[in-house]
């Protein structure tokens, strides 16, 4: 196809604009009433409904129009599909014309071509959707079905309506896109003992749109066993899948409705091809950022950067390990279309050469044909975007790492070097770039307090900003406290009530200073072991702001007395943990290892700490890991006195092993630097104790005589409810704890 070089630009934009506008200009509805109603509705529509009807608690209609919103969204990617290969060949003749057409008249053929492309795709998609339902939707709406929210609100509609296979189908659908969902995880363990509830209802409903990472895990797997014939088979098929999953996101960008630029100002000189440059450029990049969202798993923020190329790398190892030597130089080149200088793939190449017997290349050994096609598809496109960057004030973000330098317009590659610099140092430094710690506390200063040691410190914990002390408690002091835990922690204690909230095989307590003051006030509790739980807050305090030399002050923001049991009967062949790996001041995502500073997570906080009350237990060891979630980097294991103080940032992720056997007790703390974020709680506990000194006296001289406390213990517990019904000192919100 011969065309003016100068007009490419043109041709495209006129390609990419009247592709795109039967999105733009909605179809006409199908004449009659019946066909006006098979027609689908705007799914969005059904969603908000649904929402409103969850919330009047009548759950049969949100079940119904929750449901309807799901499959209305489906039908109409459906429909968008179909009528993109319906429409494939339309106005071919026309463009067949631009070979042989001379002079003036090439951009007429081209503009019959995709008129007539566009007439068939809007003709085909007003035959099945509406007007408002081929409308884009908002962000919002984007937003929630992106985090599977709909499937949140399924999951309590079908509990209430008693329907539990589909709760359960709900509920762990939504969980994986959504796995740091403590509540929902309980509420999937709770579903497995349900009688009525099969293990068939736990597959994910939107399995078909991630297929590619159910295989990207499956090869995974069989690399870990040595079984390399499966992991190149199940590498094929995720190499296959991926290509297919970015050619459907990218009939999506095609066919889905898109906004025409806005003007800029009746004073603007934008005319008609501007404007169509401007919306092919956003058609072209929205077809590059499939990559991105292909390469982003459920529940994830970050894609997984080179996603393409890491499993054609994981594939040519796999099929050389098992003896598809052939297989993999087709790879390997494969894989050098994207990275064509790179040493190691060369090195690797020659190997395979030498292993296959000399020089002479073996039939089937080019790089596959759709890995050509989708190299040379997606420069052609980083082109023109870059184009539009550098003439036509486009903005762009290049989503792969292999874009060679020779795309990008010389007047953008010095910004365009400097950023693939920063990302190529920050994959290059890997696990490295764990150990920066940007907290303000620096490891290693005095211990100040008489008999308290220091057992471990940041080199024996492999970490930055950790420490172990000893003797920071007696043996009689955590005799008071843990009495104390078993007079007064109520279960659930800062999650609702819910008694096994980590995990079904635990129950869980816990106790604030603020409502042990008020039940030592009642006479529930003995008042010097509620002075002793607020005092330990302040020692645990001064020891950390020492240590970690804190630059300024030093604020407790939550204090928690906790106790976690194993349940008796319930623990052979638990493979999960007491606490799941978490760090405490934002959210982490092991998969691309950021972790982001937004709610749930307690972003104030700065400094954490564990102390220990006993270790006659099984299990329950404090184990730090990097930001995997996987590499154990330390343990602690939890005894009388013992203090484990560290940073509350992504450079400590943590968790609890199972507790198999007995109860658990310790004292969680969290410090802040900001003292907006202080605990109120503390203020009210000592505020209390001001307004009633003489009480607090004479209470503390009885229990000194030797008063009795099975009574009190045994009213203490029994006063957990009321204490709550009267919202005495409860907690709000789900405390995240150690």
């Amino acid at each position: 196809m011969a065309l003016p070089s100068g007009r490419l630009a043109v041709y495209v934009a006129f390609h990419f604009v009247l592709l795109g506008s039967p999105s733009v200009t909605a179809a006409p509805p199908a004449v009659g009433g019946s066909g006006v109603l098979s027609l689908l509705r705007p799914y969005d529509l059904f969603y908000y409904s649904g929402v409103r009807a969850y919330f009047d608690g009548d759950w049969t209609k949100a079940a119904e129009l929750l449901e309807k919103s799901i499959a209305t969204k489906e039908s109409l990617l459906t429909v968008r599909r179909r009528c993109h290969a319906e429409c494939e060949a339309a106005g071919t003749g026309a463009l067949h014309k631009l070979d042989s057409e001379e002079g003036s008249l090439w951009d007429l053929w081209a503009l019959d071509w995709v008129q007539q492309r566009a007439e068939c795709l809007r003709f085909c998609v007003g035959r099945s959707v509406t007007p408002a339902g081929q409308l884009p939707v908002s962000s919002d709406i984007e937003y929630e079905f992106g985090t599977r929210n709909p499937y949140n609100y399924l999951q309590v509609t079908y509990y209430k309506l008693e329907k539990l296979q589909k709760a359960a189908s709900a509920a762990h659908t939504y969980f994986v896109a959504n796995p740091n969902h403590l509540e929902m995880r309980n509420n999937i363990e709770k579903y497995r003992r349900m009688e009525g509830v099969t293990e068939e209802a736990f597959q994910d409903r939107e399995i078909e749109n991630e297929k590619h990472w159910v295989l990207y895990d499956a090869a995974v797997q069989y690399e870990a066993s040595s079984d390399w014939a499966r992991a190149s088979k199940q590498w094929k098929a995720c190499v296959n899948e991926t290509l297919r999953q970015t050619e459907e996101c990218r009939v999506q960008c095609e066919v889905a409705s898109q906004r025409l630029p806005e003007d800029r100002g009746v004073d603007s000189v934008d005319g008609m091809f501007e404007k169509a440059a401007a919306l092919s450029l956003s058609l072209l990049s929205c077809r590059q950022y499939c990559v991105t969202q292909v390469a982003t798993r459920p529940g994830r923020i970050s894609a997984q950067e080179n996603y393409l190329p890491t499993q054609l790398e994981h594939l040519h190892i796999a099929q050389f390990k098992a003896g598809d030597i052939s297989g993999a130089v087709q790879t390997l080149r494969s894989l050098l279309l994207f990275y064509p200088t790179d040493a190691a793939s060369l090195d690797n190449l020659q190997l395979y050469h030498e292993t296959l017997g000399g020089d002479t290349e073996p039939p089937g050994t080019q790089p596959a044909q759709e890995i050509v096609r989708y190299v040379s598809r997606s420069l052609q496109e980083k082109k023109l975007l870059y184009f539009g960057m550098e003439n036509l004030d486009f903005t762009f973000t290049d989503p792969d790492l292999w874009t060679p330098e020779d795309v990008v317009p010389e007047s953008l590659r010095e910004v365009w070097r400097a950023d693939q610099e920063k990302t190529n140092d920050k994959i290059k430094e890997g696990e490295q770039q764990e150990e920066v710690d940007d907290s303000g506390f620096y490891a290693g200063g005095p211990v100040r307090q008489v008999g308290v040691t220091i057992t471990m410190d940041d080199q024996i914990l492999n970490g930055t900003n950790r420490v172990v002390l000893d003797g920071v408690m007696t043996e009689k002091e955590c005799e008071k406290i843990l009495h104390l835990a078993t007079a007064a922690a109520s279960a659930g204690d800062g999650y609702r009530g819910r008694r096994s909230p980590h995990t079904p095989h635990e129950t869980f307590e816990g106790l604030t200073v603020l409502r042990a003051v008020k039940f030592a006030q009642d006479g529930l509790v003995n008042q010097s072991d509620a002075r002793l739980l607020h005092e330990l807050g302040e020692r645990v305090r001064d020891l950390l702001h020492s240590y970690f030399r804190s630059p300024s002050g030093l604020f407790v923001s939550f204090t928690h007395l906790v106790c976690r049991s194993a349940i008796a009967g319930d623990q052979e062949g638990r493979l999960d943990l007491s606490h799941p790996v978490h760090v405490d001041n934002c959210l982490l995502e092991p998969d691309t290892k950021q972790c982001w500073k937004e709610l749930p997570a307690f972003i104030h906080r700065d400094l954490s700490a564990i102390l220990y009350l006993n270790d006659n237990f099984d299990g329950g060891e404090l184990f730090f890991t990097n930001r995997d979630a996987k590499t154990v980097t330390a343990q602690v294991k939890p005894s009388c006195g013992r203090l484990v103080g560290f940073s509350s940032g992504p450079v400590n992720p943590h968790g609890v092993t199972a507790v198999t056997n007995g109860r658990r007790c310790s004292l969680a703390l969290w410090f802040t630097k900001e003292k907006p974020y202080r605990d109120m709680e503390r203020e009210e506990a000592e505020a209390l104790w001001a307004a009633d000194g003489q009480s607090v006296v004479k209470k503390d001289k009885e229990e000194a005589e030797g008063g009795s406390t099975t009574t009190t213990t045994r009213n203490a517990r029994s006063q957990v409810s009321k204490e709550r019904s009267r919202g005495r000192g409860r907690v709000t919100g789900a405390k995240d704890e150690l």
